[in-house]
């Protein structure tokens, strides 16, 4: 219903924004990406808004980004997450980070996020990974991470599964760094594995 709203800035706190536009205050929720974005009160601002209706209440959330409305929309595709919660992941991973969480099987990293448990944390990875790369952005397509997609590809190519290989990879990198070359990433796995 509404794609965004600009206006002056009233207030900001790091949950919510207050919108004046054409005379209309707009209580936005915000995650606190956004709130790290906005400028100063009394500025002009624009945020992309969702609004979601609910039987008790009708909440409108506010985000920088298009990318950031995005990802809390695709969040809100997996059964048990809600506005809030979804709010609370797009505050404390950004959605190129939960991508590599979901394609690397990572539910543990997903798990520190305030409000996600392990069975939670599991069914965000196994509901997302087939849909997570036409919802979000890919991550950064740097060396390293081109190294540790290429050494993933190969240990499951190999049988071994996607959640045992993505910690072997994420061990050797923690005790040796970035690996430059893939496949001194897979024979270093492989001895973990």
């Amino acid at each position: 219903m509404y794609e965004h709203v600009r206006g002056r800035l009233e207030r900001k706190s790091p949950s919510e924004a207050v919108v004046d536009a054409g005379g209309v205050g707009y209580r936005l929720q915000i995650p606190l990406t956004t709130y790290e974005r906005l400028p100063a009160a009394g500025t002009e601002v624009r945020l992309w808004a969702e609004l979601v209706v609910r039987e008790d209440a009708h909440r409108l959330f506010g985000f920088a980004t298009e990318a950031e409305r995005a990802f809390f929309l695709a969040l809100q595709t997996v059964s048990g997450v809600g506005p809030s919660l979804a709010l609370s992941v797009v505050s404390a991973i950004s959605a190129a980070d939960f991508r590599r969480a979901v394609e690397d099987g990572d539910a543990a990293r997903l798990r520190k996020v305030r409000g996600i448990g392990k069975k939670l944390a599991d069914r965000l990875v196994v509901e997302m990974r087939d849909r997570v790369s036409d919802l979000l952005p890919a991550p950064d397509d740097s060396g390293a991470d081109r190294v540790t997609r290429d050494a993933l590809m190969a240990l499951e190519a190999l049988g071994f599964p996607r959640e045992d290989a993505a910690a072997a990879v994420r061990a050797c990198r923690e005790e040796q760094g970035p690996a430059r070359d893939p496949g001194d990433l897979v024979r270093q796995a492989l001895r973990r594995l």
